[in-house]
């Protein structure tokens, strides 16, 4: 596999005309503007169009409908419980603004300053993208007797040992190869590299993720900057986002998630996960709590999953900052089938409920010094979408019953605005059309995995990966 970076992903490009715009995203050349995708983009506008004229015919038994339930108990309850939940999200969209506005990354410091560094690669059935993801690291900017290269195979079925060993060849002594004697999950293997690990600095890097050249030295700089610094989130963009729709929308998702929410985050130096695909760890905060990490169970079952957000959980405890790095950057493959997104989502979803209440237990407590409003306020956010997410859906689906249209009219309505400053962020960002994804993906979401988090929450004690079976591998 040949990697090339689009360059329109990198810098920025001089605006254009709104009318431009469109023009390219309908009508461009080559995988971006195949038929299909531009099928999908004319459906979501004709839905949205659709919706606001739902909306605009049926708003009145809207007003109705609140007017009724005023007169009941119930009624009452919902529509207070409805308006200071709207209030509250609109407060703390305000205060993430704010943090996002106040974050800048870290500038790298200079080869002398650069701490030694452990980049561990674990892999399981993934092939020759181990060699692609090997090879990007072997070509970063970073002092080569800095640097420590590891990549364990978690006892693969396909060829992923064999890329490991001409990948060995290659790079000589630079790079370390060891094999696990059977699969034992991913957390196994990072805990073997962290043992192996000699670096200052551990860096975590999937095997289906690239890194570009200033990535390792971008996102090892801030521990050089706060030595109270114990972890280091890097910037995740999609890979595999030229030709199928599900990337696209992805990428579209993952510049707001980490480009906004975690540099917020990062300001109140609170980012609550470090991603799997590129992230750093002192090494002195990985060892503190490494046996209970390795250990972790949930309601009596070892936890195989959401390994990242755990020792991002337990690094937070320690009192540690946990801070993002816009400008460390890498590119990892996402899921192009249904199949393999709600997989994902799901796997996430229940690692998300366990370290939720993990974190319940220490974060009102005095864990760390300096102000620590902002980690609650970050937890609460977190916390009430989980406990929210079961009424919600029974008044979804009691909506739907009494009034359909309203409820597609008024739904589509809200997915128009909301995602409307996902695509200016995007376009800001990186001065292209393809952030009109983002209307198509809140779509996909709001009525296709709108059941991810109840069901996660119910099924939270479950084991698997989900998405690491030959079967996936193409």
């Amino acid at each position: 596999m040949e990697f090339k970076t689009d360059t329109n992903t990198l810098i920025n490009t001089p605006n254009k005309s709104l009318t431009s715009k469109l023009n390219n995203l309908f009508h461009s050349n080559g995988k971006t503007g195949s038929p299909q995708n531009r099928i999908v983009l004319a459906s979501t506008f004709l839905t949205l169009l659709l919706g606001v004229w739902f909306f605009s015919v049926f708003h009145s038994d809207f007003e109705e409908f609140n007017l009724v339930n005023m007169g009941s108990t119930l009624g009452v309850t919902f529509v207070f419980t409805a308006t200071a939940l709207f209030f509250y999200r609109a407060l703390f969209f305000i205060y993430t603004s704010y943090n996002y506005l106040k974050y800048k990354p870290v500038e790298s410091v200079v080869d002398y300053e650069l701490p030694t560094v452990t980049v561990i690669v674990p892999a399981y059935n993934e092939g020759k993208q181990v060699w692609d993801t090997l090879m990007s690291l072997a070509k970063s900017d970073y002092p080569e007797e800095k640097m420590q290269l590891l990549a364990i195979d978690d006892g693969s079925l396909d060829d992923t040992w064999s890329w490991m060993q001409e990948a060995k060849k290659k790079l000589g002594d630079r790079l370390e190869i060891c094999k696990q004697p059977k699969n034992k999950g991913k957390r196994h293997a990072l805990y073997r590299g962290f043992h192996l690990g000699t670096g200052e600095i551990f860096v975590t890097v999937d095997s289906d993720s690239i890194v570009i050249e200033n990535t390792l030295r971008n996102l090892v700089s801030p521990f050089l900057e706060d030595e109270n610094c114990g972890a280091v989130a890097g910037n995740i963009r999609v890979l595999n986002n030229k030709k199928a729709i599900l990337p696209k929308m992805l990428d579209v998702s993952f510049v707001l998630s980490f480009e906004f929410v975690r540099s917020a985050e990062s300001n109140l130096k609170s980012v609550l996960c470090t991603p799997g695909a590129l992230a750093a760890y002192r090494a002195t905060a990985v060892f503190k709590c490494l046996p209970e990490w390795i250990n972790q169970q949930f309601m009596g079952q070892p936890s195989d999953i959401g390994e990242d957000r755990a020792m991002t959980n337990m690094i937070l405890k320690q009192g540690k900052h946990v801070l993002f790095q816009k400008n460390a950057v890498a590119y990892t493959n996402v899921p192009e089938e249904y199949l393999g997104l709600y997989k994902m989502f799901i796997r996430w979803g229940r690692s998300n409920v366990r370290e939720n209440l993990a974190m319940a237990k220490y974060v009102f407590t005095d864990f760390r010094e300096g102000p620590k409003f902002g980690t609650r306020l970050l937890f609460i956010s977190q916390f009430s979408k989980l406990l929210m997410s079961y009424p919600l859906l029974i008044f979804m689906l009691f909506f739907v019953l009494v009034h359909p249209l309203l409820f597609l009219g008024s739904t589509l309505v809200s997915i128009l605005i909301l995602s409307t400053f996902s695509l200016l962020f995007f376009t800001k960002q990186y001065k292209t059309s393809q952030g009109f994804w983002a209307y198509t993906y809140s779509i996909l979401y709001t009525f296709g995995l709108f059941w991810i988090t109840p069901y996660a929450i119910a099924t939270a004690n479950r084991r698997g990966w989900l998405t690491r079976g030959l079967a996936e591998k193409k």
